[in-house]
């Protein structure tokens, strides 16, 4: 017959918390970095170009879905340093081990937001590129070097910023399997 103690799953030890919080950390800066990167580019992104005596522009504002990306990263990027706030400045009186689950729905809800931004960025992306012979949608990167090369460069930084997002998704979920209610 099993004891008391053998039925009650153990704290995980200290040192794997320590893990976990700086790996935590370390993640949540990568992501805010990465996030920051994405908007900046994207914003900053514009170029200017004159065809038969006429200028043309390429801006991100001229798509609706250029705009979400900005946005969303922008957004992903405020919530990156607000959590990081909590976690690395706050744990020891904010975080009890019943608010890792909402730290879970935290970090799933913003992997989810950059996610669709990527989603929307690559869309637009490839219209640029290759154009969409049955809408009558003209490729413009062949015209636009510059301004598709930083959104390229924008929307890797973005992916990149899934990939860390899904790594504190995964983390997150793990500390709120440890829950005991």
């Amino acid at each position: 017959m099993a004891t008391t103690e053998a039925k009650f799953q153990q704290n995980p030890p200290l040192k794997t918390q320590n893990l976990f919080l700086g790996a935590q950390i370390f993640l949540r800066v990568l992501a805010l970095a990465a996030t920051l990167a994405a908007s900046w580019i994207v914003l900053t992104s514009k170029q200017t170009i004159l065809i038969l005596g006429m200028a043309f522009d390429a801006r991100y504002s001229y798509s609706p879905a250029m705009k979400f990306f900005a946005m969303a990263n922008g957004i992903a990027c405020a919530f990156s340093a607000i959590s990081l706030f909590f976690v690395s400045f706050l744990r020891r009186h904010f975080f009890n081990p019943n608010h890792y689950f909402f730290l879970f729905l935290h970090d799933l809800l913003v992997l989810l937001l950059v996610l669709a931004g990527c989603a929307a960025a690559t869309t637009i992306g490839y219209v640029g590129q290759y154009g969409n012979n049955h809408s009558g949608w003209s490729p413009i990167c062949d015209h636009f070097h510059k301004y598709c090369k930083r959104v390229t460069a924008s929307v890797a930084s973005s992916y990149l910023s899934v990939m860390f997002f899904l790594m504190l998704t995964i983390i997150s979920a793990s500390n709120s399997r440890q829950i005991h209610v």
